[in-house]
């Protein structure tokens, strides 16, 4: 028992070296191990570490490897990015960009469906595939004028069926090989261009759109009722096509799949090429509502529309050489306001902006609308359905549900986060998988079971301990705490302002940032700096008490 109440006191150790002061013995805490410390394994530890959202190749040590760019543009193939694992500290390589992978796979499955079509469904898919090759085209070519350039043009298929009579008239009339049909498209959609694209200068947005949609009835209306393009026959047909006579009609059919196909890439690749090179680079810099400040920072972005706009004209004309070679001769429904919609469905079902939408809802539509013709005008609904949950519950299309759901788990997250009231120095277990240094994850966790410890420290023998003599020898359970406090950072840690010498003093917060003043924490007066320094202490103590 005396023991016990000897070491629940504490002794000056200088006493013997110091004058004879006041205070040389005052009582104070028994002295607690804190490994053996309750309660400091009590909270629940959560596994660390983070997701491999991304796989990880092996080491490439010394060497470098060769990073192959689409030629002529800069974007890289495969966006290899090297580093080093940390916590392993190994040398390894990630792949960022898995687009080209994905392409390469779509590709593979398209060259290898005549492989598991059956002979009872081939002429309808066949056909379907054809058509989703042909449009797709378009769409990319549209995803151009849209996207790229930000002209909101509703003519595209109005340049595809100009360039279709124009070379189907030449192939009748004027014995035009199939193999000049695209061609002769080409300059039959620039010049189709240059007329769409002049209004573009001084009208856009809805004005322009409802431009562009007139000039397709106009069209449609010239084709009908004029006997040059077939208006008796309703189309102009009998051009010579690249598929020959001689053929059996599934080789006509595989022919066809297959060079739709390749224009499907081709066009690809066009739009690969703009979108990655200089003029895409130059709209994007200039996107919808700050053409102003583009301007002002000498960006000619009007004569960078242009341009991509006659580009992608002449490439829509190509496409429709194209399409009365492989149809041999071109219909009025090109110019019909149906294609136009069912066209709008592929793009905003997919995904504007993006050319793996365009060619994403080009196969959904023309496959709900070719493949299932049995179920009849249904299907048009159903494209209808399909168009309207896109719009109302996807901001990006189909292709925006990943970056979309990010968001809103995101959301959540931080909700989930907001409503821990008790949350300490320990770190939550979301946090954990996104913090990439890990040595912070267990210095958190020390920091909690630190001040868990100290916690039972804080009695009122301590803190009568300091107001007696704030500075000087302590005993060992308050210099444990003013340890622990000296230690803080600089941001926000509490300090003494002299008001008035010896008079007068306040206690201010750091900022932590040089330059910038301390801030005032409360209008309290002290007049001697040991009620200051006992101040700042009863401030730590409640600051730890209430983490």
């Amino acid at each position: 028992m005396e023991n016990e109440q000897a070491s629940a006191r504490w002794r000056n150790p200088l006493k013997g070296w110091q004058p004879a002061r006041e205070v040389d013995e005052v009582p104070t805490d028994p002295w607690r191990n804190p490994v053996h410390a309750p309660g400091r394994y009590t909270v629940k530890l959560f596994a660390i570490g983070r997701l491999r959202f991304f796989h990880k190749f092996r080491a490439h040590g010394k060497r470098l490897w060769h990073r192959t760019r689409y030629w002529p543009t800069r974007r890289r193939v495969l966006d290899v990015r090297g580093g080093y694992n940390p916590k392993t500290l190994a040398a390894e390589k990630t792949i960022r960009d898995k687009r080209p992978l994905y392409w390469l796979t779509a590709f593979a499955c398209l060259l290898a469906l005549p492989l598991a079509v059956p002979d009872s469904a081939a002429n309808t898919l066949y056909t379907a595939a054809a058509i989703f090759g042909i449009y797709g085209a378009i769409n990319l070519c549209w995803m151009l004028i849209i996207g790229t350039a930000g002209v909101s043009s509703l003519a595209t298929y109005s340049v595809v069926g100009a360039a279709a009579y124009g070379s189907a008239y030449c192939s009748i009339h004027f014995g035009m090989p199939w193999w000049a049909l695209p061609f002769i498209g080409v300059p039959i959609g620039l010049v189709f261009g240059l007329i769409i694209a002049l209004p573009a200068t001084r009208l856009d947005g809805f004005y322009y759109a409802l431009l562009t949609l007139g000039l397709n009835e106009l069209c449609r209306t010239y084709v009908l009722q004029s006997k040059v393009f077939g208006s008796a026959t309703g189309g102009l047909y009998g051009a010579q096509s690249y598929i020959p006579d001689s053929l059996s009609a599934d080789g006509q059919l595989l022919l066809g799949y297959y060079a739709s196909l390749v224009l499907l890439v081709m066009a690809l690749a066009l739009y690969r090429t703009i979108n990655g090179r200089r003029l895409g680079r130059i709209l994007r810099m200039a996107p919808e509502q700050k053409e102003a400040f583009a301007e002002a920072c000498g960006i000619d972005y009007r004569r960078a529309r242009i341009q991509v706009f006659l580009l992608s004209s002449m490439a829509l004309g190509f496409i429709g050489g194209f399409y009365a070679a492989h149809f041999r001769g071109a219909s009025p429904s090109l110019f019909s306001i149906d294609t136009v919609a069912l066209g709008l469905a592929m793009l905003m079902i997919g995904g504007m902006q993006r050319a793996e939408g365009a060619v994403l809802g080009t196969f959904i539509v023309v496959g709900l609308h070719h493949g299932l013709v049995g179920l009849g005008p249904l299907r048009l609904i159903l494209i209808g359905v399909i168009m309207l949950a896109v719009v109302l519950f996807l901001r990006g299309g189909l292709f925006g549900i990943k970056p979309q759901f990010r968001a809103w788990r995101d959301k959540k997250k931080s909700e989930n986060r907001s409503t821990r009231s008790v949350k300490g120095g320990e770190m939550l277990p979301e946090e954990a998988t996104e913090t990439f240094d890990k040595d912070e994850i267990y210095r958190r966790r020390f920091d909690k079971q630190q001040r868990d410890f100290l916690k039972t420290l804080v009695t009122a023998q301590v803190i009568e301990e300091h107001r007696r003599q704030p500075l000087g020898q302590h005993s060992e359970a308050l210099e444990r705490l003013l340890m622990y406090f000296r230690r803080h950072p600089q941001q926000d840690k509490y300090a003494i302002e002299v008001l008035e010498p010896f008079k007068a003093y306040r206690i201010v917060a750091l900022s932590g940032h040089r330059g910038v003043a301390p801030h005032d924490v409360e209008e309290k007066i002290y007049a001697s700096t040991d009620d200051a320094y006992h101040g700042v202490f009863m401030r730590r103590v409640q600051d730890l008490l209430e983490s």
